[in-house]
């Protein structure tokens, strides 16, 4: 059986983490708005997700630097809770709260990672992480109240967005370790985030 080369490898390990993201943040909000048994269960496997991003970046970064971004991603998973919880008792102060919460959240990820790569501008990480963010917020809202192909669309875009973030930060590993990388072909995707926020 033919074994993939280290880029192929990366690409494929990256996309499959961030499209358990999204995917295990889907699972938990259709759970949550249902108040259905397995929420619970849905949310410690997305918090474990996290786990499995930080360590995916620990080969580059080292431990310290995966264990910072797995904290990280937990906190933007927590308070993606509360603002779940705030929108379905229609609390709209604590909602706002939690939101911008999140957007600070977003700026420490982006700040973390635009550290550690040059080709990981911390504008165009920002700016990816807020569609992510946007789309999410678009997502629980057709599930709460019921809009059903607003929910189903909210989420075709939240996973092809999902595999912007994953390929800029494939490309930009690429860029930094081209050693790594002897078959690397593509282009690093610098300036995605604002392409795909222009197209939104």
């Amino acid at each position: 059986m033919a074994t993939m080369d280290a880029t192929t490898s990366l690409r494929v390990n990256l996309r499959r983490l961030w499209s358990d993201h999204v995917i295990w943040t889907r699972q938990y909000i259709v759970a949550f708005a249902g108040d259905q048994p397995d929420a619970g269960a849905a949310a410690g496997r997305l918090l474990n997700n996290q786990e499995h991003i930080g360590n995916a970046i620990v080969p580059f970064y080292g431990q310290a630097a995966g264990t910072q971004l797995s904290d990280l991603l937990k906190q933007h998973i927590m308070i993606a809770v509360d603002l779940l919880k705030a929108a379905k008792a229609g609390d709209d102060p604590e909602f706002q709260r939690q939101d911008q919460k999140w957007s600070h959240n977003v700026e420490e990820i982006a700040t973390l990672l635009s550290s550690a790569n040059p080709h990981w501008p911390k504008r165009d990480v920002i700016d990816l992480l807020n569609v992510h963010l946007k789309l999410t917020k678009g997502e629980a809202v057709a599930r709460l109240t019921g809009k059903w192909d607003d929910d189903v669309a909210a989420f075709d875009d939240i996973f092809t967005e999902i595999l912007t973030v994953s390929d800029t930060l494939a490309d930009g590993i690429m860029s930094q370790f081209p050693d790594r990388f002897p078959a690397q072909s593509a282009p690093a995707r610098r300036g995605l985030a604002r392409i795909f926020a222009r197209g939104r």
